[in-house]
C-alpha cells in the first residue's frame, strides 16, 4: 500500500541556469554504509517513492555572485487546484517567510504544487504560481489561488537583493518536474545555501513502513540552510572535520 506523505524540511534553495552545469556521480550516505533509522528505504530513496509526486529544479548560476533556483514539488500529474491535496505545516523555527500557510493551515488542504526559492524572491515566485494555475485547462473560472512558497535566505552565496528568480525560472522548473531519480546537491533552491558551516543544498530521502503498520510510503524533501554541529547518527562529525 502506498500514500501520499510528504515530510517538507525548507532551509534552501533552487536556481535556473544560463550555462550547463555538470556533476560528478558521488555517492550517497547509505552508499558508505551510513543507514539511519530502521524502517527501508523506497526504490529511489527519494520523495519521488511516493506514487504520483513530480520534483522540478531550475538552477541560476550567473557570474561570480548569483547562486540561487527554485524547486518545485507537485503532489500528482493532474490540476492540483481541482484535484486538492491533504496538508499540514508544523513550524519548528518561525522565522520564516511561508507564503499559503495560513489557508493550509485552516483547511488542511494545498491547492497548488509547493515551491521553494530564496527568500526576497517567495512574492515573484508565488506571482508566477498564480499564472500557472490560472492557465491550466479547467481553472477558467477560478477566482482565488492559494499559492505556496517557502523560503530560505541564500543571502551568504547569492546576490539575494537581485531577486534573480522569476516566471521564466518558474515555469522551466513546473514544467520539467518529473519522477524518478531527484537532483541532490548544490541544484535548484539549494544553489545558495549553506548548512553546519559547510555547503547546503537539496536532499531527498523515503522510508517504507511495515505492512502490518499501513505500508505507506513517506517521502521527504530537504532544503538546507542552517548552523549547528553536522552531527551524523549521533557522532559530531562537524567538530571532528573544523579541527583540521
Amino acid at each position: 500500500m502506498t500514500y501520499f506523505g510528504v515530510l517538507l524540511l525548507i532551509s534552501g534553495i533552487l536556481v535556473q541556469t544560463n550555462q550547463t552545469i555538470t556533476q560528478q556521480a558521488r555517492p550517497r550516505a547509505r552508499d558508505l554504509g551510513i543507514v539511519v533509522g530502521v524502517l527501508p528505504p523506497g526504490s529511489l530513496n527519494a520523495i519521488t517513492d511516493v506514487p504520483g509526486i513530480r520534483v522540478g529544479q531550475t538552477t541560476v548560476i550567473q557570474g561570480d555572485s548569483v547562486r540561487t533556483g527554485i524547486t518545485a514539488i507537485l503532489p500528482h500529474a493532474g490540476n492540483t487546484f481541482q484535484e486538492k491535496v491533504p496538508a499540514a505545516i508544523f513550524v519548528g523555527n518561525g522565522f520564516g517567510k511561508l507564503m499559503g500557510s495560513t489557508q493550509v493551515r485552516e483547511l488542511g488542504e494545498i491547492e497548488t504544487p509547493i515551491l521553494l526559492t530564496s527568500t526576497l524572491n517567495v512574492p515573484r515566485v508565488a506571482d508566477a504560481l498564480i499564472d500557472w494555475m490560472l492557465a491550466l485547462p479547467g481553472n477558467e473560472q477560478v477566482r482565488s489561488v492559494n499559492p505556496v512558497v517557502a523560503e530560505t535566505n541564500d543571502g551568504y552565496l547569492n546576490d539575494i537583493r537581485g531577486r534573480h528568480v522569476g516566471q521564466a525560472e518558474v515555469f522551466q522548473a513546473l514544467r520539467t518536474a518529473s519522477g524518478g531519480p531527484v537532483e541532490e546537491g548544490s541544484v535548484g533552491a539549494g544553489t545558495g545555501t549553506t548548512a553546519f558551516g559547510f555547503k547546503g543544498g537539496i536532499g531527498t530521502a523515503s522510508r517504507v513502513v511495515p505492512r502490518n503498520a499501513g505500508g505507506y510510503t513517506v517521502g521527504v524533501l530537504v532544503q538546507t540552510n542552517f548552523g549547528g554541529v553536522l552531527t551524523i547518527n549521533g557522532a559530531p562529525v562537524g567538530r571532528e572535520l573544523v579541527q583540521f
